[in-house]
């Protein structure tokens, strides 16, 4: 496929998305009723496709509007591309321009791609850092891997990926992580994923499970589990893991990815079955506002009524998981979020409703280091 039709494929993606439909499920349709279109193809319509997305309001002011058409003029103008030179209405190129396209500078939060609703908590969350991490935010996320320790060094899976193509550098604030800097569509036909010496994990995601203390054999509860990410990091520091979610559907792939990096993950719905734990980890539902790169649909669905729906959900997840914890034991509550109302205002709030617990570590990852923005804290039962 030539550039422009690569451009008019986005436009028709673009467009079915702007009507409520999935990104994954419009690029999967679109993949089989188009078999003409290479990897190469799709590899570059999804990254259009996006990008658009992460940058929807900022896109269509310089696109002149919230289409399809407007989105990828939008990103053209933006990134000082030949929109002429692309845009001929010849072949598969889209139709020409017109004075109907003609677009605006974005202003105040457009040109930040935030909601505008949420601008001034952001502001408010993150102070001087505001401005620079939604800069953060309209960019691609980078890849990072969590190198399984148990079962090899980080140098040595670096040597182990390079001789299969894929290119990557330590990252300096985690120790099991590793950025992936070419080829990153590689690694999963590559043999240290497929035989479990590497996994794919955001490096902040990976951080919050390097900052609990444990040791060998600690009985652990991931409770909000999902697909099972950190539950295979707390079992490869050694743990003694059961994993719970809440939809049990998320968690199908778990046992063979434990396989995989030999390792033993407990899946259980009754968790209060095998209580106490000495950690209970709690990676709880949130707006997501961390992760607005890899979930930028997600990013301009959220609404007041939303959050406050998760910062309630958020509360109650906290005092349902607090008898699980023995005496002396960890509670770690840990969000994708920027925002006060689903971090450090939540620990206050526990807080001031149990007696009985103290708050031991907070920290905040910033996208400005690489990774997602997550919150983390610990409180410890007495």
């Amino acid at each position: 496929m030539t550039p422009a039709a690569r451009i008019s494929a986005a436009i028709e993606v673009l467009d079915a998305i702007l009507m409520g439909q999935a990104p994954e499920f419009v690029l999967t349709n679109w993949g089989r009723a188009n078999r003409f279109a290479g990897s190469g193809d799709r590899a570059a319509i999804r990254d259009l496709v996006y990008d658009a997305l992460r940058c929807r309001a900022s896109f269509a002011a310089f696109g002149g509007g919230l289409t399809g058409r407007g989105l990828t003029l939008g990103g053209l103008r933006a990134a000082g591309g030949k929109v002429d030179a692309l845009f001929t209405g010849e072949g598969h190129a889209p139709a020409k321009v017109t004075a109907q396209d003609e677009g605006s500078y974005p202003l105040g939060y457009d040109a930040l791609d935030c909601p505008p609703w949420l601008g001034p908590r952001l502001e408010s969350a993150l102070g001087e850092e505001f401005a620079p991490t939604l800069r953060a935010l309209q960019r691609r996320a980078p890849v990072f891997l969590r190198v399984n320790l148990a079962r090899i060094t980080r140098e040595d899976a670096q040597i182990g990926l390079a001789e299969e193509g894929i290119a990557t550098q330590p990252v300096s604030w985690v120790h099991t992580a590793l950025e992936v800097t070419e080829n990153a569509r590689k690694i999963q036909a590559s043999h240290a994923y497929q035989t479990g010496l590497v996994e794919l994990q955001d490096a902040s995601s990976q951080a919050v499970v390097a900052g609990l203390y444990l040791t060998p054999n600690m009985k652990v509860l991931d409770y909000c589990a999902g697909g099972g990410g950190k539950a295979l990091a707390l079992a490869a520091r050694g743990a003694k893991v059961w994993a719970h979610d809440a939809f049990a559907a998320r968690m199908a792939d778990l046992p063979a990815r434990a396989a995989r990096a030999g390792q033993r993950i407990l899946i259980t719905a009754q968790p209060a079955e095998t209580k106490p734990y000495d950690v209970v980890l709690t990676d709880v539902p949130c707006s997501g506002s961390g992760s607005w790169r890899r979930d930028p649909v997600g990013k301009w669905a959220l609404t007041q009524a939303r959050l406050a729906e998760v910062c309630t959900l958020q509360a109650q997840i906290m005092d349902q998981v607090a008898p699980l914890v023995r005496h002396g034991g960890t509670l770690a509550y840990v969000t994708c979020s920027l925002l006060t109302e689903e971090n450090e205002a939540q620990v206050v709030a526990f807080l001031a409703r149990h007696a009985g617990w103290i708050g031991k570590t907070q920290k905040r990852f910033s996208p400005l280091q690489g990774g997602d923005g997550f919150f983390f804290a610990t409180l410890t039962r007495i």
